[in-house]
């Protein structure tokens, strides 16, 4: 007769699944809390103390951990030398664990760090050839189903539930290890070591081309993000660029404050933005930035969207909307078109640590973090910026951030009027910004995402119209760009603090 040892944190189906797996002939062995809740309900169960002689100890911190449990667990039935152990120490094999730990990462403390509960799945694990190990309840109506026609359980189940779980108890070491940095050293930027675990919620339809793979994951033991309960209401399946544009849009939309707020993406850069009152007013000045690149883009808004913005889109090839929510009638609409993707999802939550994959290893940096605080920068210039254009200059210096580098932005009256994007130099960038532009920056702002080094840019801008720039400073030749900004009347402005974004 097989034996399963049941010892869970989430009773999820425990129930259910002991009277099963009893049905088929199984004992049952258990413990604690999954021991009651069985026995409760009429399930038939041993209890671990009763299979060890020992009852639980020093507060329940010492229940499985005896060779009486690990020995049944690990003993390797190929071996003779394993089976005469068992018969000489009249232990029980263990034919199945079931097991998942205490949820470390609800409220992390010492006394959620589980010893017992990995070291049972762990060994389990080990002895796949042998044994079989479940920690998750969404998987016990396969293995029952597995059990029922076949009476035992696959190999190829067997080592696949093993690979669960090792990465169930990865995830739960991780989890503390991430616990441990913070208690230790919460104001360290970047931890000594690093231990990703992730989870895939998803296949896209494929990569960046279509002869790559691609799929999203999220943390295993971090926080919920946007993704996870954003809602896709119409259209075809996300692409890997679908959800990487869509993510950097929906991100620009809800950092251009308070107003309601437009961003456009297109290949990772934004090719319109624009803040205002009237969402729809807002999206059409956002699309006149650069109606062309914004031909099969990402909408991302940061209000309801109404009729009037939908029948404003209908003319326009987008991939992708992305809005907090939808009137009926402007859903209506947009659901028109069968391959638009429409999503509705929550504000995006701050960014963590990014990384990115280097040979034989990776880059890590802590987040962009970009602010508007007037009051710690310099005015470099003999003329202030007039209100007006400290309004278009926040603007300017958001959007600035969000575009690849080196780049430079074009605005007048909340809305971008000419964006030029990742060039290898920065005169370049003014160009093509000041091109978009064609005349409409007159009386605007300008941003670069990094110092100008020569006076060459700086005049661009003046040329494209701008009366006002922000830019970080901190060349050697600032003094020359100053000059040249007071010789034509315009207003600067020093952030101290660059945005390069590759």
């Amino acid at each position: 007769m097989p034996t399963a040892l049941l010892s869970v944190y989430d009773k999820t189906g425990i129930i259910e699944f002991g009277r099963e797996l009893a049905s088929l002939g199984w004992t049952l062995v258990s413990s604690g809390g999954t021991a009651s809740a069985l026995s409760g309900a009429g399930v038939p169960v041993t209890d671990v103390a009763a299979l060890t002689g020992y009852p639980p100890l020093f507060g329940h911190r010492v229940v499985t951990l005896h060779p009486i449990v690990h020995g049944g667990i690990l003993a390797d039935r190929s071996e003779p030398s394993h089976v005469a152990d068992l018969e000489a120490n009249g232990i029980e094999p263990i034919d199945l664990v079931v097991g998942n730990l205490y949820p470390f990462s609800s409220n992390p403390s010492v006394e959620l760090i589980d010893i017992g509960g990995p070291a049972m799945v762990r060994a389990a694990a080990k002895n796949f050839a042998h044994v079989g190990v479940v920690t998750d309840p969404a998987d016990y109506p396969a293995l029952l189903e597995e059990l029922r026609a076949s009476g035992a359980l696959s190999a190829a189940t067997r080592r696949r539930m093993a690979r669960a779980a090792f990465a169930h108890t990865a995830a739960y070491d991780a989890a503390i290890v991430s616990w441990f940095d913070g208690e230790t050293d919460p104001e360290a930027a970047l931890p000594e070591t690093l231990h990703l675990s992730l989870t895939r919620v998803s296949t896209l339809r494929y990569g960046e081309n279509p002869h790559q793979h691609g799929a999203r994951y999220r943390w295993t033991n971090g926080p919920a993000g946007w993704w996870e309960t954003a809602e896709q209401l119409n259209g075809k399946e996300m692409s890997y660029l679908n959800v990487y544009d869509a993510d950097a849009a929906w991100r620009l939309a809800w950092s251009l404050g308070e107003q309601a707020a437009v961003s456009i993406i297109k290949h990772a850069n934004p090719c319109g933005a624009a803040i205002g009152s009237d969402i729809t007013e807002t999206y059409q000045r956002a699309h006149e930035c650069d109606p062309v690149s914004a031909f099969g883009g990402i909408v991302a808004l940061n209000r309801t969207m109404p009729a009037s913005m939908a029948e404003a889109m209908r003319p326009v090839f987008t991939e992708v909307v992305i809005a907090p929510d939808y009137e009926p009638e402007a859903l209506e609409i947009l659901c028109r078109k069968a391959n638009l993707r429409v999503l509705r999802a929550a504000p995006p939550s701050p960014l963590g640590l990014q990384v990115r994959p280097v040979d034989g290893g990776l880059l890590v940096q802590t987040p962009d973090r970009v602010t508007w605080d007037p009051a710690s920068f310099t005015v470099a210039t003999k003329r202030a910026p007039s209100e007006a254009e400290w309004r278009d200059l926040e603007l300017a210096w958001r959007v600035c951030a969000s575009v690849v580098s080196n780049t430079i932005v074009l605005v007048k009256d909340a809305t971008a009027v000419g964006i030029g994007a990742g060039q290898q130099n920065r005169r370049d960038a003014g160009r093509i910004a000041a091109e978009k532009a064609a005349g409409r920056a007159s009386g605007g702002a300008c941003a670069s995402d990094a110092f100008f080094p020569f006076r060459d840019g700086l005049d661009a801008a003046a040329e494209a119209g701008a009366t006002a720039v922000v830019q970080p400073g901190g060349s050697v030749n600032d003094p020359e760009v100053i000059a040249a900004a007071d010789e034509q009347g315009m207003a600067m402005v020093f952030t101290g603090e660059r945005h390069f974004r590759h």
